[in-house]
């Protein structure tokens, strides 16, 4: 399934007021579970330092919901993303600079060549990695734009069924992807080769994740593939499995899963 023209027919009904854009984003938090771990993940972080000074790197920042929340966090923080598509970085700076925040920039680059030594604090990269195939490159470009004790966070499919593959026969739910997922000791490898001195890596999208995304994410998405129509159905389609995603978005956030279609990696300089 080609997921790229059902976000710009999203971001286009979204992109109309700064009030549906807001909508929007509050509507991906609750309704992604990677956004629930990645939120817990930058809570850790950020305890301490909101009165500080800190520079952020949103990499592959997509709609622009995770520079959202973090520019709502503190305004001490600078925040610089990036993005291969044109469109959405015009927009998105539209939209931050009518909600008047001034600490935040959203510019076009390629992050196989993006990098900007001893620059950020934290960088991010949520649900890129599974897009780039030359991604030790990329982590070595995280490794040298990081400060020394800077943290990165990654959000990605695992090798245990991410991208909705389970077997060598089955292609990736997700036709943007290069690849199906991480194994977890490729990525700590990976990042360690790219010179991060620490690497820690735990499942996401265990089982009950596992449900909760196929609830609120897989047949949604297969529904719109097939008809726009389906807009008009959605709202009444959550009406109904919200509350057991809800449930098992709490579960999966808040359990130790032995393995899972996700990843949550962090790593530091």
């Amino acid at each position: 399934m080609q997921y790229d023209p059902i976000k710009r027919v999203l971001g286009d009904a979204f992109n109309k007021t700064p009030f549906l854009r807001r909508l929007f984003y509050n509507l991906l938090d609750l309704l992604l579970l990677r956004a629930w771990h990645v939120h817990k993940e930058l809570r850790v972080w950020a305890d301490g330092r909101k009165n500080k000074e800190q520079h952020i790197l949103d990499a592959g920042s997509g709609f622009g919901q995770y520079t959202y929340w973090l520019s709502s966090q503190s305004s001490k923080w600078s925040i610089l993303a990036v993005d291969v598509k044109e469109e959405q970085i015009s927009d998105s700076n539209r939209f931050f600079r009518t909600i008047g925040r001034q600490n935040v920039l959203f510019k076009i680059a390629d992050l196989v060549k993006f990098r900007q030594p001893e620059s950020y604090d934290l960088i991010l990269s949520v649900d890129v990695m599974e897009h780039i195939l030359e991604d030790v490159e990329v982590f070595r470009n995280f490794q040298a734009s990081l400060r020394p004790g800077g943290m990165l966070v990654i959000s990605t499919p695992s090798d245990q069924g991410g991208s909705d593959v389970h077997g060598d026969d089955e292609a990736s739910f997700i036709e943007e992807h290069v690849r199906d997922g991480y194994n977890i000791r490729e990525i700590e490898d990976k990042l360690k080769l790219a010179g991060f001195s620490k690497v820690e890596a735990r499942y996401s999208y265990g089982k009950p994740g596992q449900i909760s995304w196929r609830l609120s994410m897989k047949y949604p998405l297969l529904m719109l593939n097939t008809s726009k129509i389906f807009f008009v159905v959605l709202p009444f389609y959550y009406l109904v499995t919200y509350p057991f995603s809800l449930l098992l978005n709490w579960m999966d956030v808040n359990g130790n899963h032995p393995t899972g279609t996700g990843l949550i990696v962090k790593a530091w300089k």
